[in-house]
This record gives structure tokens, C-alpha cells and sequence, in this order.
């Protein structure tokens, strides 16, 4: 599990990166915007479809030394970054039903460790 280690890290990075692209796309999504062209030709959403691009790459980095299945349990660290930055990036309220669904996600992550 130590050896692997630096992979997981790895993964949780790229899941995080992609996380706050996501993040910014919305936040540019919810502004008005001039011409299709202007909301879909601009700094902040080139820059959020270069850093998915760039996860892409952690993420195959990463299964140099992860089994595949370990994939699926770490991509669902992007439930609870995505939560956490919408609260505070966008304003967005965590509800009793969003932690409820995040405590399921969670107990699932850890049945599936054990």
C-alpha cells in the first residue's frame, strides 16, 4: 500500500484539478456573455478544458501503479471537492440531502476498503 502511495496522491491531485475546472466553467457559465463565441472562446474556458486535458494525463500517470479498480473508489473524491468549492466559490448551500449523499459515498468508499 506504501508503494502506492504517490499513485493515489497522484489521482486525488487530478480528481482535485478537475474538480476546480468544473468549478470555473459554471462560474463562467452563470455570466452573460456577448456572443456564443465570447462564452465559449474565452481565457477561463480554454484554461478549464487544458487542465481536463492535463488530468487526463495524471490520471493515466497514475495507473502506472494503481490497479483499475482503484479508480472508481478515488474518482468519487470528486463529490466531495466539487460540494466544498460550491460553497464557497459559488455560494452554494450543503444541504441535509447533499451530506447525507456524501456520508453514503463515504460509507461505500470505506466498505469497499475493507
Amino acid at each position: 500500500m506504501a508503494k502506492m502511495l504517490p499513485y493515489i496522491l497522484l489521482y486525488l491531485l487530478s480528481v482535485f484539478l478537475s474538480s476546480i475546472s468544473q468549478i470555473a466553467l459554471k462560474k463562467e457559465a452563470m455570466k452573460e456573455h456577448d456572443s456564443v463565441l465570447k462564452e465559449y472562446l474565452n481565457p477561463a474556458v480554454i484554461i478549464s478544458y487544458l487542465v481536463f486535458g492535463g488530468c487526463t494525463l495524471l490520471t493515466l500517470q497514475a495507473y502506472k501503479g494503481l490497479p483499475m479498480n482503484y479508480g472508481s473508489v478515488l474518482e468519487t473524491a470528486g463529490y466531495f471537492f466539487v460540494t466544498v468549492l460550491g460553497a464557497l466559490f459559488l455560494g452554494e448551500k450543503v444541504t441535509f440531502k447533499k451530506m447525507t449523499a456524501l456520508a453514503v459515498i463515504f460509507l461505500g468508499i470505506m466498505i469497499y476498503a475493507l
